[in-house]
């Protein structure tokens, strides 16, 4: 489980394919410290994409990529120098400030337009309707791993507004006109599309 609140970004650095999928080298901004070291087997969440770690030293990991997630997320695009978000699992005993990221991405959108707002950016995004419905104005969304409030929805896509702290520490600052963000919808409201439904049976 995530919260959506970047914690470093990353730089991918080799992509090797093989019959199942990639393998992915990201070399962290900086490293995690010597007293959280990132070890063997942990979670980690790749603009989004919750990942295993199969191989780390200080400052670079490796995950696995298995085709299926290649396919359904942006990650099977992402060239060689792209800046990734990253965010470990979340601690039981850690502040919760963003909102419940699985990390298991629902579908991909494009972003259709970025507009500056004083010091803030005003970003469209838009997706396909299977990922809308699961997408309410206020709520909260999931985009390459960083959690946002909707400011408003419609039938093609949702608007964001970003804040420049968020602007500057995250892969946001690297958007062009349709660059591909991996989309998750709000946990809990997936549980309540699954409970409308059953009760319509």
């Amino acid at each position: 489980m995530f919260t959506g609140l970047i914690e470093k970004t990353g730089v991918l650095e080799h992509i090797t394919p093989d019959q199942e999928g990639s393998r992915l080298c990201i070399r962290m901004s900086d490293a995690w410290t010597d007293n959280d070291p990132v070890i063997l087997g942990e979670s980690i969440a790749v603009n989004g994409v919750c990942l295993t770690v199969t191989a780390t030293d200080q400052r670079s990991f490796h995950v696995d990529v298995l085709k299926q997630t290649l396919d359904v997320t942006t990650l099977g695009d992402l060239p060689t120098g792209a800046t990734v978000n990253l965010e470990r699992a979340m601690q039981a005993n850690a502040r919760f400030g963003g909102h419940m990221v699985s990390g298991h991405v629902d579908g991909v959108g494009s972003v259709n337009a970025i507009t500056p707002l004083g010091r803030d950016h005003k970003i469209r995004i838009t997706c396909s309707k299977a990922v809308l419905e699961g997408i309410v104005a206020k709520g909260s969304l999931t985009v390459d791993g960083i959690s946002l409030t909707v400011a408003a929805v419609d039938d093609d896509g949702v608007d964001i507004y970003v804040i420049p702290v968020t602007w500057k520490a995250t892969n946001m600052n690297t958007f062009t006109l349709q660059t591909q963000v991996n989309l998750e919808t709000d946990l809990l409201g997936k549980y309540v599309q699954q409970a409308v439904r059953l009760n319509k049976l």
